[in-house]
């Protein structure tokens, strides 16, 4: 999404930040998260994700029941097509239930996880991403 987003003009820059603070937060996690499977001798596969590339998809962790965060094709699409504000509302909005899936699996994790480190990976996933919700909220009330 943040991709997608940062390839327009007429972006509102705080949305652009943001954007590129996001980015920039999720892709250690991603590698750490891909580093553990590899280190499991998990075999990911790929599902489509809002990022628009893909996802391993976890081992007993259903991504289509866990109350949201994967933005569905018609989300990105919207978001593909739409310019300007419309682009930075879309965005925020989308990303705040990105994050809010992501949090609740994270919590998952914090409740039920016997792997310190990705126990820890997950409480840092919360605090982090509850802030990025909060900054966003505050944004799309003032677009």
């Amino acid at each position: 999404m943040s991709d997608m987003l940062l390839a327009k003009q007429g972006i509102d820059p705080r949305v652009v930040s943001l954007a590129n603070q996001i980015k920039a937060a999720q892709e250690p996690e991603i590698q750490q998260l891909q580093g553990w499977l590899a280190d499991w001798d998990a075999a990911p596969t790929t599902t489509s994700t809002s990022s628009g590339g893909g996802m391993p998809d976890m081992p007993g962790h259903d991504m289509g029941s866990m109350g949201g965060g994967m933005m569905s094709e018609q989300d990105m699409a919207a978001l593909r097509n739409a310019q300007g504000i419309e682009a930075s509302r879309l965005f925020l909005t989308q990303m705040i239930e990105h994050h809010k899936g992501a949090i609740a699996m994270a919590q998952t994790e914090l409740n039920s996880g016997q792997f310190s480190p990705a126990v820890e990976l997950a409480r840092s996933i919360v605090s982090s991403q509850q802030k990025e919700i909060d900054t966003m909220q505050q944004m799309l009330g003032s677009l």
